[in-house]
């Protein structure tokens, strides 16, 4: 399919075999730039790719709207369809997102980006179904597909009944996307605190009210939101984690992140693939805008939960509203924000682990690409405690003067990173005894477990000051 958008277009679609022969029928331009064939009829409503139905803003005026300037006027809402699924497969088949023997799980907001992520999943599942049943040794398995929902009640109170009502909404969507069946999984935020513990919620809520900063805020709980999807994914034997983050939103995280202060860990978030998790996480709408995410759930009527949207704040929110007017001046304002940011380096754990075939094979054609080194020819990556972002080399030295004689609480600080430290963490020491006392076990065991990666790599960088054991002059 001929998508139209130049040389800039990633989504790996094609020009059908019939647009060339409808290059032998004699078409011209008229002074207006308006197509004619044949008899010179005016085709300005037909779809690009078929030419043959009306575009989706001639047969549908409301869905258009939804994305104006974007490809309603161009293509008919079949063509739409196929050109956005598209792009959907080919982020997973190119970057080995989901192989045979995965269980995936798709972290399910409600709104219309995670909507259209279950349903592409969804309908990969359904034609891997219909491949095994269809083969004779059936060799390969088909994946297994579970929806998980992080209910944040406890920070952003929704009444009950409304609450009641988005989670069976939510429960029925699922089921209607059955055979093959589907878990659906909800965890309260607070479930992150030990099982064991009865005051998790209470906990959670000081832990949130101890951060001063609306940004601050706003990316803890961000950050405690994929912890939490960690968990589910881990308790129930789930391989990938499957965020629905598009275009949209990974642009609007390009320039907060620029904001404040992650140029370094940018690189990191921004990847198909992101495998510093414990449950690798994949982006498979990343190509996909927003705009046309909305406009699929219109045309295909593609049910929705809104009640548990929750605003963005601060420097987020602040951004997410500029993007938003940059892209109704200029369509194209949102893919050249991401295509410029997809310039830099990705880093090594930007990719699926090489554990089969499909894996390796794409793995292999991203170190081409980008001029990576093999995992084994890296030192071991130092990670934020809170954001898991990466840590550069001037982070890590600074880590030498804390390490010892300093008091569990100001070692923890000084592990996290700058953008942490600004927004998240206290700056008074006793206010930042009490945040330390108030986190998560998962997010102290991470500190605790870069200690053996920060001396290894300290270790390295002054290997060759060290006296070995036969220079020691004794």
């Amino acid at each position: 399919m001929a998508c139209g958008s130049g040389g800039s277009c990633q989504s790996g679609c094609y020009k059908d075999n019939g647009d060339e022969e409808d290059q032998h029928s004699q078409k011209k331009e008229t002074a207006n730039g308006v197509a004619t064939s044949g008899n010179d009829v005016n085709n300005q409503d037909l779809c690009v790719k078929c030419k043959s139905n009306e575009t989706i803003a001639t047969a549908n005026p409301a869905a258009a709207a939804i994305a104006s300037g974007g490809d309603g006027g161009r293509f008919c809402a079949e063509c739409f369809r196929s050109n956005l699924f598209g792009k959907f497969r080919f982020a997973v088949t190119s970057n080995a997102m989901i192989s045979p023997s995965d269980n995936v799980l798709v972290a399910f907001s409600g709104g219309t980006s995670s909507r259209v992520a279950l349903q592409f999943v969804h309908e990969m599942q359904c034609k891997a179904q219909k491949n095994f049943d269809a083969s004779r040794d059936r060799s390969l398995p088909v994946f297994g597909v579970g929806v998980a929902f992080v209910d944040e009640s406890d920070v952003y109170p929704v009444p009950s009944h409304q609450f009641d009502e988005a989670i069976e909404d939510m429960k029925l969507i699922v089921s209607n996307l059955t055979p093959p069946r589907k878990g659906f999984h909800v965890a309260p935020i607070a479930s992150i605190y030990s099982s064991d513990s009865g005051d998790g919620h209470d906990r959670l809520k000081e832990l949130v009210n101890a951060v001063s900063d609306v940004t601050g805020k706003d990316d803890l709980l961000l950050h405690l939101r994929m912890l939490s999807l960690q968990k589910i994914a881990r308790q129930n034997g789930y391989t990938k984690l499957v965020l629905g983050s598009c275009t949209s939103m990974i642009a609007c995280h390009v320039l907060t992140a620029t904001v404040k202060g992650q140029g370094y860990s940018l690189a990191a978030d921004i990847q198909y693939v992101d495998a510093r998790w414990e449950i690798p996480v994949v982006l498979p709408l990343r190509d996909c805008l927003k705009q046309e995410l909305d406009m699929l759930c219109c045309l295909d009527s593609l049910n929705v939960v809104k009640v548990l949207h929750n605003p963005h704040s601060g420097i987020n929110g602040l951004v997410s509203s500029f993007v938003k007017l940059l892209q109704e001046e200029n369509p194209s304002r949102e893919c050249t924000i991401v295509r410029t940011a997809g310039k830099l380096t990705p880093f090594h754990f930007n990719r699926i682990p090489e554990t089969d075939d499909h894996a390796h094979l794409a793995s292999r054609r991203r170190q081409k690409k980008f001029n990576l080194k093999p995992n084994e020819s890296l030192p071991p990556e130092s990670f934020c405690p809170i954001c898991n972002s990466p840590l550069s080399k001037s982070d890590l030295l600074s880590l030498n003067d804390v390490e010892n004689g300093h008091s569990s609480a100001e070692t923890f600080g000084a592990k996290c990173c700058l953008s942490c430290q600004f927004q998240i963490l206290p700056k008074e020491p006793s206010s930042m005894e009490d945040f330390y006392l108030l986190l998560p076990q998962p997010i102290v065991a991470r500190a605790k477990d870069g200690n053996h990666c920060n001396q290894r790599w300290l270790r390295e960088q002054i290997q060759d000051c060290l006296l070995s054991d036969s220079e020691d002059g004794t």
